[in-house]
């Protein structure tokens, strides 16, 4: 996946951590939840990014080996 979509995952990571924020201040346990679960969420989608990177780096790395 591109940089878009980085950015993306890491905005959905920060706006769950506002609404955990909000539903703490306003002793909201549902928006609190629903922002613990964003950031969940986000992280995984992060982690995919991830190793999809470290995919494509390997594959790169191969070919390398083979031109040579």
């Amino acid at each position: 996946m591109g940089i878009g979509d980085k950015i993306n995952n890491k905005a959905e990571e920060l706006g769950g951590k506002a609404k955990e924020a909000a539903g703490q201040a306003s002793g909201d346990e549902r928006l609190e939840a629903e922002g613990q679960k964003d950031q969940a969420s986000a992280g995984l989608k992060q982690a995919g990014e991830k190793v999809k990177d470290a995919a494509a780096e390997a594959v790169e790395n191969v070919k390398d080996i083979f031109k040579k």
